[in-house]
């Protein structure tokens, strides 16, 4: 596995927002070819709820699978699950799973994220899970 940064569907869906600067549209599709950004089956399946066709999920996601890819194990499952208890103590554990799994994920290979997705923030903070939180663009700019 090559990547650096695990990708969120936050982000994936905001890469054409007109309001995206262009340099830092360029700088991602740049990280997309290098290999520098990772998926994960959550992402995948968030991707894949987008697509309006049968030929545009075919296309769509046979784009995402020649990135480098994570599969979920049992230590990234435990991460999630104790993160989830750790924002249960604080009052916080209605975070979407797919959220706790990626940022379990990211914390687990040494990842950051990149998003447009405030609850990253709140975990890195709120859980003992390490990783970037990157953002797509400045919060409430897209």
């Amino acid at each position: 596995m090559s990547g650096e940064l695990l990708l969120d569907n936050s982000a994936w869906a905001r890469l054409g927002h007109p309001s995206l600067p262009q340099q830092r549209a360029e700088t991602v599709a740049a990280w997309l070819e290098q290999g520098r950004l990772v998926v994960c089956l959550p992402f995948l399946l968030e991707a894949g709820y987008s697509a309006r066709s049968g030929a545009d999920h075919a296309a769509l996601i046979g784009d995402l699978l020649a990135l480098p890819r994570l599969v979920i194990d049992e230590q990234v499952e435990e991460r999630a699950l104790d993160a989830q208890r750790q924002l249960a103590r604080v009052g916080h554990h209605r975070m979407p799973p797919v959220d706790l799994i990626l940022a379990a994920l990211a914390d687990t290979h040494g990842l950051g994220i990149l998003h447009y997705d405030s609850d990253y923030d709140l975990l890195a903070e709120k859980t003992d899970l390490s990783y970037q939180s990157l953002w797509l663009a400045d919060r409430g700019t897209l």
